[in-house]
């Protein structure tokens, strides 16, 4: 469940100093620069170095930390829908599990999500975990979020955290690695992170998607972690509709026809249980990993040889 603001007011730091933040009124400012100084809105401390950020301070305080891209709440039948067209992953509920139990026992876990505006598919068992303590921030204001903070400058103390979960929220950031670094500095030793990242779907949320990686791509980036597992999320056919949806949606200038395509077709997804994991490596909808936090970087090398995708054999 979500921590009280309480526990993490001891772990924030300055987005631009990594220095301790002091109490001042309703602000926050930073012990090194007092030109440093945080504010909140709704009462969520908005901790975010405005001058390297692509967010502006009148973005996120003008519009009230609104979302600044529009977000539906689908309810009854649209809500079903979307359950069709974008079904919760076994993948993400068993990779969850498998953070949820590799966790140290010895005292309550920190978990911080990355982009926890929403709670993403497949999380439920973190959130309801009795032992967990789930600390959460994004660009903007929702009840499921403790602050609001840019991911490439993480307002949190080095090594404060046991794991992070950053579900589809690399491709909408400049700079994925400087994001996966911050990943790194703010987890203790021996620390967590799972990751689903996209590989083969097309362009969503405007101009706010940068990004796309292979398998191997997405190892490279998470380099100074340890392999736990990597793999497809969403495999060919969940791709395949992707595809339908926004030739659709191209075809007939209409967002509406691409989402009935990408119902009539919806089907296509039941295939993906019978793709071998290499097939589905070279034409995935997107990728995860499960890693720990290593003082190891892996070579250059090393990911050339990681590939395992249907390339890797010479046969047909």
């Amino acid at each position: 469940m979500l921590v009280e603001i309480d526990r993490l007011e001891p772990l924030f730091c300055c987005p631009r100093t990594r220095a301790p933040l002091i109490g001042d009124g309703a602000m926050l400012r930073c012990a090194d620069d007092d030109r440093c100084s945080y504010s909140a809105v709704q009462g969520v401390p908005v901790l975010i170095d405005f001058a390297r950020s692509i967010l502006s301070v009148g973005e996120v305080t003008e519009n009230n930390v609104d979302s600044p891209v529009r977000r539906r709440t689908p309810e009854g039948l649209k809500r079903a829908v979307k359950r069709i067209l974008s079904p919760e992953k076994k993948s993400t509920r068993r990779n969850i599990d498998r953070l949820i139990a590799a966790l140290p026992r010895d005292h309550a876990p920190l978990v911080l999500v990355i982009g926890g505006g929403t709670v993403g598919q497949g999380m439920a068992a973190l959130y309801e975990h009795p032992d967990l303590g789930i600390a959460a921030f994004d660009i903007y204001y929702s009840p499921n979020i403790q602050f609001i903070a840019d991911a490439h400058s993480i307002p949190l103390r080095d090594r404060s955290v046991d794991a992070v979960v950053i579900q589809a929220v690399l491709e909408h950031v400049l700079d994925p690695q400087q994001v996966v670094d911050e990943i790194w500095r703010v987890l203790k030793p021996d620390g967590l992170v799972y990751a689903e990242t996209p590989f083969l779907q097309h362009v969503h949320e405007g101009a706010y998607d940068f990004t796309r990686f292979t398998e191997s791509g997405h190892r490279f980036l998470f380099r100074r972690f340890e392999l736990v597992d990597s793999g497809c999320s969403g495999g060919p056919g969940t791709q395949l509709t992707w595809s339908i949806d926004y030739f659709a949606r191209a075809l007939f200038r209409s967002r509406l026809a691409g989402k009935m395509f990408k119902l009539a077709f919806s089907w296509l997804q039941l295939f993906d249980a019978c793709v071998p994991s290499s097939y589905a490596s070279d034409a995935a909808s997107g990728v995860y990993f499960l890693g720990r936090r290593s003082v190891r970087n892996v070579s250059p090398q090393e990911i050339v040889a990681f590939y395992r995708g249907a390339q890797a054999s010479t046969s047909t």
